[in-house]
């Protein structure tokens, strides 16, 4: 379930500005690469609901989570090399932080508690 709050983190960044234009305003992530990062959300939401959820993540759902991940990642990454010299928004750096987070935390670098705890006797 961490992999999909932290891909309902990278949803909620395409919605904040990505990029400040002069005189149009900002710009939200729906467009160019971000599509890219949004169709990684989407992998991401598939990986979660495939299976058994009380589970972690099987070799297959695995898989697709971490190429969702490098999809949210390598969107934002592009992006900000393609941004023609226009100031970046926070969206686009959470986008890309939440990608790298998610890919780091299915390789096995982020290591979290887990849920379960010994029964009290």
């Amino acid at each position: 379930m961490y992999s999909l709050i932290v891909a309902g983190v990278a949803l909620v960044a395409l919605l904040l500005p990505w990029v400040t234009v002069p005189f149009f305003g900002s710009l939200n992530g729906f467009r160019s690469w971000g599509i890219l990062s949004f169709i990684g959300v989407v992998g991401v939401a598939i990986a979660v609901f495939m299976g058994n959820k009380s589970l972690a993540f099987d070799d297959t759902s695995r898989k697709i989570a971490m190429g969702s991940f490098a999809a949210i990642a390598l969107g934002a990454l592009i992006f900000v090399a393609s941004s023609k010299g226009f100031g970046s928004g926070v969206g686009l750096w959470l986008c890309l932080v939440s990608g790298l987070a998610g890919l780091a935390f299915i390789l096995g670098f982020i290591k979290l508690p887990d849920d379960k705890k010994p029964p009290v006797s």
